[in-house]
């Protein structure tokens, strides 16, 4: 039987946006083999929605917390749920 497969939604927040977070998201999750989409919210933040195998989910995730050089993470705020069908390959949302 394989590995369970998890969805996530995460918010980011700090200085995370015009310093290549989202870019960084895109290249971390997508060589982690993850589905989902990633974008910058009217508030500041960064909300990444992530879906993959738990283990590899949860690696981005650790990184998610530091984020690219110039960024500065402060905190980031998950919400686990249900895989919902097949997101398509990580991409910014819009």
């Amino acid at each position: 039987m394989g590995e369970a497969v998890v969805r996530v939604r995460a918010v980011v927040h700090g200085r995370v946006q015009m310093v290549g977070f989202r870019a960084f998201v895109i290249s971390h999750a997508g060589d982690a083999g993850l589905s989902g989409t990633v974008r910058n919210l009217p508030d500041g933040t960064v909300e990444a929605v992530l879906q993959g195998p738990a283990h590899e989910v949860e690696r981005v995730l650790r990184l998610l917390r530091e984020g690219p050089s110039h960024a500065r993470v402060e905190r980031v705020d998950v919400e686990y749920s249900a895989p919902t069908g097949k997101l398509p390959a990580m991409m910014v949302a819009s």
